[in-house]
C-alpha cells in the first residue's frame, strides 16, 4: 500500500462504463486529471468499446499515439485520460466530434456534435474567491480555474466557455424556469426545468425538477448542471432528450419502431 492505488478490478468499475463481468480481472484505471474516478471515462472505454474503433487496448495506444484524438480542443496521449460530461472528444481524422452525455439511465453515450458545437462546453462554477494579489477568479467542474470572470457570475451558475480563446462568452444563473440537467443520483441523465429550490441550512439544498412529460423529482443542488436559460439547452442532447420513460412507454416505443418498420 505504498502511494496511490495503479489499478481497478473491473467489479469495482462504474457501472456507467457498461463493462461486462467475465473479459478480464481489471478495468483501465483513469489517470488523476479533470473529473473523478467515479464520474469520468477513461479514453480507453470510448475507442475501444463504446466506438469500436480500436480491438483492444494496444491498437488504442497507438490510435492515442498518433495524436488523433483531442479532448477540449488539446490533443490527449494518455490511454486513460479522464474524460467526463460535457468534454468534447474530437478526431479530425474522421471529421467526428462527440460530447460526453449520460443517457437517461445515467450511462456515457456516443452523442455526435457538430464542428461549431464542439468549439465549446459548459461548465458549472464549483466556487468563487479571489486568489493572489487579489485576483478574482473561478473554478469550475472541470477543474479549470478562470481568472477575473464576471462579477455576477456566482456557485452553480453555468458559463458557456470557448475552447480556443480559454474565454468566457456567456453565463446563464442557477434559477427556477431554466432547464437542467442531473449528473449523478438515481435520476442521473434526465433533463427538466428548475421549479424550486428547497434550502436547508447546514445540510443539502434540493432542487425540484419538471420534465417535458410534466413528471417532477427532486435531487440534491450539488447534482444539478444547468444547460440553458429558460427551456432552450445551449447543447444539443442525446437521443430521448432527457426524458426518462417508464418500463411500459419503452416497451410501446419499441413495438411502435417495429411496426412502423415492417
Amino acid at each position: 500500500a505504498r502511494g496511490p492505488k495503479k489499478h481497478l478490478k473491473r467489479l469495482a468499475a462504474p457501472s456507467s462504463w457498461m463493462l461486462d463481468k467475465l473479459s478480464g480481472t481489471y478495468a483501465p484505471r483513469p489517470s488523476p486529471g479533470p473529473h473523478k474516478l467515479r464520474e469520468s471515462l477513461p479514453l480507453t472505454i470510448f475507442l475501444r468499446n463504446r466506438l469500436k474503433y480500436a480491438l483492444n487496448g494496444r491498437e488504442v495506444t497507438s490510435i492515442v499515439k498518433q495524436r488523433l484524438i483531442k479532448v477540449d480542443g488539446k490533443v490527449r496521449t494518455d490511454t486513460t485520460f479522464p474524460t467526463g460530461f460535457m468534454d468534447t472528444i474530437s478526431i479530425e481524422k474522421s471529421g467526428e466530434h462527440f460530447r460526453l452525455l449520460y443517457d437517461v439511465k445515467g450511462r456515457f453515450t456516443i452523442h455526435r456534435i457538430t464542428p461549431e458545437e464542439a468549439s465549446y462546453k459548459l461548465l458549472k462554477v464549483r466556487k468563487v474567491a479571489l486568489g493572489a494579489k487579489g485576483v478574482p477568479h473561478v473554478v469550475t467542474h472541470d477543474g479549470r480555474t478562470i481568472r477575473y470572470p464576471d462579477p455576477a457570475i456566482k456557485v452553480n451558475d453555468t458559463l458557456k466557455f470557448d475552447l480556443e480563446s480559454g474565454k468566457i462568452t456567456e453565463f446563464v444563473h442557477f434559477d427556477t424556469g431554466n432547464i437542467v440537467m442531473i449528473t449523478g443520483g438515481r435520476n442521473m441523465g434526465r433533463a427538466g426545468v428548475i421549479t424550486h429550490r428547497e434550502k436547508h441550512i447546514g445540510g443539502f439544498d434540493i432542487v425540484h425538477v419538471k420534465d417535458s412529460l410534466d413528471r417532477t423529482f427532486a435531487t440534491r443542488i450539488s447534482n444539478i448542471f444547468v444547460i440553458g436559460e429558460g427551456s432552450k439547452p445551449w447543447i444539443s442532447l442525446p437521443k430521448g432528450k432527457g426524458t426518462k420513460l417508464t418500463i411500459s412507454e419503452e416497451r410501446d416505443l419499441r413495438r411502435r419502431q417495429r411496426a412502423a418498420e415492417q
